[in-house]
């Protein structure tokens, strides 16, 4: 064979390998209105997937019990709630799995969306009880937007629940997606014995487990003995069971890959009921990483060379070392430690030779990595959200991730003045990484911010994160703009010129014009059509 030729073949296996390893993966995130059960659900799929050795922890940590293995900086544990995503890497039944919880509170919705633009499939999670709450319904149209497929885990099926017919019909109506359950529910509340597996048509019956620190024992029971295993809840279950399958509730790969299906599971991942039918429905519906979009809407095949696009920059995970560490979706090629690759942003290259997998703050070395998978580079500080990076030779842009609309505004003033240098390291990185937006008045500068956020939760986030980890505590004192446009230079000028009005700029060079009534914004729009007053996302 000639050296062209085997140079050819070799080329081929590595492509059928890249291929290989893609198919391989799942990467996609967990969804939820606050308290649904979204990080308790995590905690139960690392149990699962063997990446807790001590038992499943507990959101609201007692006593000497541990936290939460994606709840884990001080504030989180402190409130009980998610505050920021987490990654988390295991593998399960011969797949690599890298899932991302996600905040689920509304304040911290520009996080959520900046972690979907890193996954291929999502996990809604339903609180059995009250359905569809409103920040499920913000996060279920990020999704759509993003034609991200979506499974449903309809939670706490342990506890008095609705009528899973009309939570069915909840899900249709108000998120006009086809909903196809799977499993179905065998009683409810402390009656709620296992569920219906409609593809077998078996009876899946669980068994509790103390605290649900371990997984759920479970029996498949043929449907001639479930009647006598479970009376009559398995008869109730069997007749909605049969509506369901006389009204063609069948499940449709292609639907569910284009959005317009999804399949629906009941469970409760407290007591971890219906939890490894759940993942394990992940790993045969969920796709695995396909080709990607570029900035120019060519798509990037995975066997391409590498490529990857930074999603979130966090700071301090190790506090004992002030660290920085920046996550990045491999979106095509194989990653290799220790190889150079270009920040298409500055067209600078950069190392990689400390690259981790992450499992929450712990970590650990990754010599490679393929598409679909999120590692993180630590130190890497000239990193930033939407960051493309790729190897030599092989340059792309990923479309810009997109700021929201802020609708709260504070003055940020740093009360020790011997601290002004951590109070401008500490704004800049949280600018950074997204914790807030950042702008900034020709008269205010450095030392006087103004911070921008969705939601006012954000700012107990960066005043903690400020006073906690870069020394400098700070004062943030009420402002009275309430809405934002972006604008340009030529609009910038007629606007410094009106009262009620501030130009303001981020780091990245956009204009953000601050008005202090929405109704003096809304007679400048109707005025003055020739003024740029773009809306951002998530102004609704």
């Amino acid at each position: 064979m000639s050296s062209d030729a085997t140079a050819g073949a070799g080329a081929d296996d590595a492509l059928s390998e890249t291929a290989r390893q893609a198919a391989k993966r799942r990467t996609f995130a967990i969804i939820s209105h606050p308290d649904a059960g979204k990080t308790t659900l995590t905690e139960k799929f690392l149990l699962y997937g063997g990446a807790l050795s001590g038992g499943a922890g507990s959101v609201k940590a007692k006593g000497d019990r541990r936290g939460t293995a994606s709840d884990w900086t001080e504030l989180e544990r402190q409130r009980g709630i998610s505050v920021t995503s987490a990654v988390l890497q295991f593998g399960y039944r011969g797949c690599v799995l890298n899932l991302l919880d996600t905040p689920g509170h509304g304040d911290f919705s520009e996080d959520t969306y900046r972690v979907l633009s890193a996954v291929d499939a999502a996990v809604m999670v339903l609180d059995g009880a009250k359905g569809i709450e409103a920040q499920t319904r913000k996060l279920f149209e990020v999704c759509r937007n993003r034609e991200i497929p979506i499974v449903t885990f309809i939670n706490k099926w342990d506890r008095p629940a609705r009528d899973p017919l009309e939570l069915l019909d909840e899900i249709e109506d108000q998120l006009v997606l086809d909903p196809v359950p799977v499993t179905w529910p065998v009683g409810d509340g402390d009656r709620f014995s296992g569920v219906i597996d409609r593809r077998s048509n078996d009876f899946v019956r669980f068994e509790r487990t103390a605290g649900g620190a371990t997984a759920a024992a479970f029996e498949v029971v043929s449907a001639e003995q479930a009647a006598a295993v479970a009376g009559g809840d398995w008869h109730e279950a069997r007749e909605a069971v049969e509506l369901l399958d006389g009204a063609g509730a069948e499940l449709d790969g292609k639907r569910f890959e284009a959005g317009e299906l999804s399949p629906v599971f009941f469970g409760s991942a407290l007591t971890n009921f219906g939890v490894q039918q759940l993942l394990e429905a992940i790993i045969a519906m969920a796709p695995s990483p396909s080709a990607r979009a570029d900035a120019h809407g060519d798509q990037r095949a995975v066997d391409s060379g590498f490529s990857a696009v930074v999603f979130k920059v966090q700071s301090n995970t190790d506090p004992a070392h002030r660290d920085s560490i920046a996550f990045l979706r491999v979106c095509s090629g194989r990653f290799e430690r220790g190889m150079t690759v270009t920040c298409e942003r500055t067209r600078k290259t950069l190392a990689t030779k400390y690259a981790h997998t992450v499992l929450g703050r712990d970590r650990s070395t990754a010599e490679d990595a393929w598409p679909g998978d999120v590692i993180g580079l630590v130190n890497a500080s000239a990193l930033r959200v939407g960051d493309a990076l790729h190897a030599a030779g092989e340059p792309v842009r990923w479309p810009a991730v997109p700021a929201f609309a802020p609708s709260s505004f504070r003055l940020a003033r740093c009360r020790d003045t011997s601290k002004a240098k951590q109070f401008r390291s500490g704004v800049r990185q949280l600018d950074s990484e997204g914790v807030v937006q950042v702008l900034r008045r020709p008269e205010g500068g450095e030392s006087s911010p103004i911070l921008a956020a969705v939601g006012p939760l954000q700012f107990e986030v960066a005043e903690h994160r400020l006073r906690h980890e870069f020394g400098a505590p700070v004062e943030l004192a009420p402002a009275p703009w309430t809405a934002a446009r972006r604008t340009d230079e030529a609009s910038a000028d007629a606007l410094r010129a009106m009262s009620g009005v501030t130009v303001t700029a981020r780091d990245d060079g956009d204009l953000l014009a601050l008005f202090e009534s929405p109704y003096w914004l809304a007679r400048l729009e109707s005025d003055h059509p020739d003024l740029t007053l773009d809306r951002l996302i998530g102004e609704g």
